[in-house]
């Protein structure tokens, strides 16, 4: 369920299950109640607006419905497009803590006689530690959902994520839904997607490491299955026309630039079903490709790639890519758009032809890009650029120009072929690694991010204006860091290119690179502390492959770098608030609270005896007080010290703490309030305690879990009730009493 510190986007390898099937309701509001919190009061929670910011894996719009169209992202859930406030509306908010696996989406399907059904096939990782997937079935387009679990797994944030939609109701019967599995070959199900079982006579060979189907599409009555696992000489397109009799598609093409069909497309008019191919399922490692068409009338193919990889790009670099989306036009035989996809050298496009294939236009030549309403998509730079992971491609019916297409951050539209926006408005999928919400200045949050760095919340309701943070710009940040008693002072670090660390000293709008930094930087930058003057920096080091390595430390504000030897390596350093000579670290590995009093020089162990074994075990200290230290240590508990880390005592409040944070007291009371993601009686949820934690109030619903959201929490200093929440695929989430 955790990514790594590099990517968020990380490559797995699945195994293999198999399939028996059970079917269990699910409606929105499915968890139980904490029975030993506080009835939960009027909580509004919404997203900090970023806009995107993840893989939209795939689109879909409703062939009979105007306005009706559906999102699928790999880590973040699926959403349905509102027509008429031109927003994205989330539909899988409500998938609890327990649940978090069945936040990504491996394929969705329509069903065009019964505009209001919708399937989901869920399922983020098909590995060996992941849960099962689950098929989710609405009758009310999303509204409310049916489950069934299965016991095979799906892979939604694995290679191939952004190939075709492995989930198809059958053109024939409405009754009959398909679905493409990466392991276990091909099931069906006659009952509308309440039991599954194999498909018989589907004639693809199953394995435990690779794709397995990658794409289904009906064209006219026949089903059409693509297969990831071929080598480009045996067959990779399947097709039955009864149901039941599965056949190799005679004529299809071979060789590596065919070896995988991405995804198809089927034009009803000219009875042709067009083809993306590459040599690799992608998004990463593609750098061959085709496109091809069959007339299914006749069984003659024909190819009509429109730019062969592999030529000389201007500057040198080979122009290699495969090819990814493609969508035709409902309204206009012959009209047809694809995309390419891992085209690093020359940037990703889009290429549209109105003669099936004979010729083609590239839409990005033309492109005018328009990203004010989301800055960061500049990623520092001038101006954007078009894409980069197109897989993700559909065509409107009801208006042959309105185009929509997936990056690896967002989802550009166009309504004219020539000017092009992020059509991304309530989206959010960002994966969020520290929150900061600083006691003055305009912002009232500084975020930390997986993919595009550090962000300074101008307005909550508004993307950044600024962008992400330049000077360096960041990948994914590792670290961000506020000095206490100097808050206009702020550090990151992160993986970047040109530098892994910068100061600020205008509260985080502005940055400088540091003017050193230790060589385990650039490979490992971890987590980063400032003390509470922001006169020391503390920084330490974590390979992305999880190596630990001594940490560093700075008096002079990032130029010069000295090792501290009797820092446990790979922690994360906490500065006390209050004192500057102070900061805390916890060896996870021993169980042992460690201090410094000479600012960070040495360390030397307190409290020992404590759990141990998990390097999420994560250490927060309270604000305006030295030495008051609160340690959450997953279902081991919430502990106290009050003396610097001295002793500990374990709140009774609660038998499992994830994340814990602080914001503004209640008023009357002189103690912070203090969040917490955690669990007091039945389910991990999130949590408000005004009263030093002897009693905890539960403020989100059934309705608003986001799956795992074990990360980082935090109140705001300045406005009672507010909290920030980070997610793993749903973005910043803020909550405030009603």
């Amino acid at each position: 369920m955790f990514t790594s510190p590099l990517s968020r986007r990380a490559v797995l390898a699945g195994t293999a299950a198999t399939a028996a099937l059970a079917a269990v309701p699910l409606a929105p509001g499915h968890a139980r109640a904490a029975e030993g919190a506080a009835a939960a009061p009027a909580y509004r929670w919404r997203n900090v607006v970023i806009g995107g910011t993840g893989f939209v894996t795939g689109v879909l719009f409703h062939p009979s419905v105007r306005g009706l169209a559906y999102a699928r992202t790999d880590i973040g859930g699926a959403y349905r497009w509102d027509d008429r406030t031109d927003r994205w509306v989330p539909l899988l908010d409500h998938i609890g803590w327990d649940d978090w696996n069945l936040l990504g989406v491996e394929a969705m399907a329509i069903d065009p006689a019964h505009p209001d059904r919708l399937y989901l096939a869920l399922g983020t990782y098909a590995q060996p530690w992941a849960g099962n997937g689950a098929v989710l079935r609405s009758e009310d387009r999303g509204a409310t959902w049916r489950r069934t679990d299965l016991t095979v797994k799906l892979g939604a944030n694995e290679d191939g994520r952004g190939t075709g939609e492995r989930l198809l109701v059958d053109p024939r019967d409405s009754d009959t839904l398909w679905l493409g599995t990466r392991h276990d070959g091909l099931l069906r199900s006659t009952d509308r997607g309440a039991t599954w079982a194999p498909a018989s006579g589907f004639p693809a060979t199953p394995s435990a490491t690779g794709q397995g189907v990658t794409l289904l599409v009906a064209a006219g009555r026949a089903v059409y299955a693509g297969w990831g696992d071929g080598d480009g000489t045996s067959a990779n397109l399947f097709r039955t026309s009864d149901g039941t009799t599965w056949e190799a598609v005679p004529g299809q093409p071979s060789g590596t630039a065919a070896r995988v069909p991405i995804r198809a497309a089927y034009d009803r008019h000219t009875r042709e079903l067009y083809v993306t191919y590459a040599d690799a399922p992608g998004p990463n490692g593609q750098s061959d490709g085709s496109v091809h068409k069959l007339r299914t009338s006749s069984g003659r193919w024909t190819e009509v790639t429109p730019v062969e990889p592999g030529g000389a790009t201007d500057d040198g670099p080979a122009d290699t890519f495969g090819y990814g989306g493609v969508a035709v036009d409902a309204r206009r035989p012959g009209t047809v758009v694809v995309s390419t996809n891992n085209r690093w050298a020359a940037v990703d496009t889009l290429y549209r032809s109105t003669d099936g294939g004979r010729t083609w236009r590239s839409l990005k030549e033309s492109a005018v890009l328009d990203v004010s309403e989301t800055p960061y998509l500049k990623w520092g730079e001038d101006k954007p650029k078009f894409g980069w992971w197109i897989q993700a491609l559909a065509l409107d019916p009801y208006h042959s120009k309105h185009i929509v297409y997936g990056t690896g951050a967002t989802l550009y539209g166009t309504r004219d072929l020539k000017h092009w926006a992020p059509q991304i408005r309530g989206l959010e999928e960002t994966s969020v690694r520290q929150l900061i919400s600083p006691p003055a200045g305009k912002a009232h949050l500084i975020s930390g991010c997986g993919d595009i760095g550090v962000l300074y919340h101008d307005r909550l309701t508004a993307s950044p204006s600024r962008g992400m943070a330049t000077n360096p710009v960041f990948g994914t940040a590792t670290g961000l860091a506020q000095a206490a008693r100097r808050p206009q002072y702020v550090v990151r670090t992160g993986w970047g290119d040109h530098g892994n660390g910068a100061h600020s000293h205008d509260g985080g709008r502005t940055w400088t690179p540091f003017a050193a930094q230790p060589a385990l930087a650039k490979d490992a930058p971890g987590p980063i502390a400032t003390n509470a003057d922001g006169t020391v920096l503390l920084w330490s080091f974590v390979h992305w492959d999880g190596t630990r390595h001594p940490a560093h430390r700075s008096a002079d504000n990032g130029a010069t770098w000295s090792e501290v030897t009797t820092f446990p390596k790979g922690a994360t350093p906490v500065a006390d608030p209050v004192d500057p000579a102070r900061f805390y670290a916890y060896d996870t590995d021993t169980g042992t609270l460690l201090a410094s009093t000479d600012g960070g020089r040495t360390f030397a162990a307190r409290a020992s005896g404590l759990p141990s074994g998990d390097n999420q075990f994560k250490l927060v200290a309270a604000p305006g007080r030295s030495g008051d230290l609160w340690l959450s240590t997953k279902w081991n508990g919430l502990y106290r010290s009050t003396d610097g880390g001295a002793t500990f005592t374990k709140a009774d409040s609660c038998w499992a703490s994830y994340t814990l944070g602080f914001g503004k007291a209640a008023d009357g009371a002189d103690y912070p309030a203090i969040y917490q993601v955690g669990s007091t009686e039945a389910i991990t949820a999130v949590y408000r305690s005004d009263d030093e934690a002897r009693t905890w109030t539960r403020i989100n619903d059934d309705a608003h879990q986001w799956g795992w959201t074990g990360e980082t929490i935090t109140g705001d200093p300045r406005v009672y009730g507010r909290v920030y929440l980070a997610t793993n695929g749903r973005g910043i989430q803020y909550g405030e009493p009603v």
